[in-house]
């Protein structure tokens, strides 16, 4: 379905109109079934020393392990950002400045706690926030935003 929209240029003219396909609100609202397209690695921003590491999911051997308890998921996750931040310059955990922890049952919480209590162990540990999500990609149950500086 389709609706024609004014189109607004760059000196604030509604002159032309453009097509709008509604359709594409919906289908943008959607999270995808699959993880091709999930997870960038490694991405700057201009001459920042600080590294964006976004949709870390617990990936092994390119399937989601979302069969797997809330530990072994959150393990998996901490193991490709540990890859990911060595890939990155060797980067360690103590470069990490700030998590963003993505849960699909937000009571796992503990369970998230005392694996990154664990994996932390030698380093301060990075602030970090807990957020409860509806869905990941490939049915995962966690999934990492991560801030890292190199310094």
């Amino acid at each position: 379905m389709e609706q024609r929209a004014p189109e607004v240029d760059s000196d604030g003219n509604r002159d032309t109109e453009m097509n709008v396909d509604l359709t594409l609100s919906e289908e943008s609202r959607r999270q995808r079934g699959s993880t091709d397209d999930v997870g960038a690695f490694g991405k700057r921003t201009g001459s920042s020393d600080l590294r964006f590491f976004e949709g870390i999911l617990p990936e092994s051997d390119g399937d989601i392990i979302s069969d797997r308890s809330i530990e072994e998921q959150f393990s998996t996750t901490l193991d490709n950002l540990e890859s990911a931040l060595a890939d990155s310059r060797q980067a360690t955990f103590g470069d990490v400045m700030k998590l963003e922890i993505q849960l699909t049952d937000p009571s796992a919480a503990e369970a998230i706690d005392r694996v990154y209590e664990s994996r932390f162990d030698d380093v301060d540990l990075p602030p970090r926030t807990v957020v409860g999500v509806c869905s990941l990609p490939g049915g995962a149950d966690v999934q990492l935003d991560v801030i890292a500086a190199e310094e």
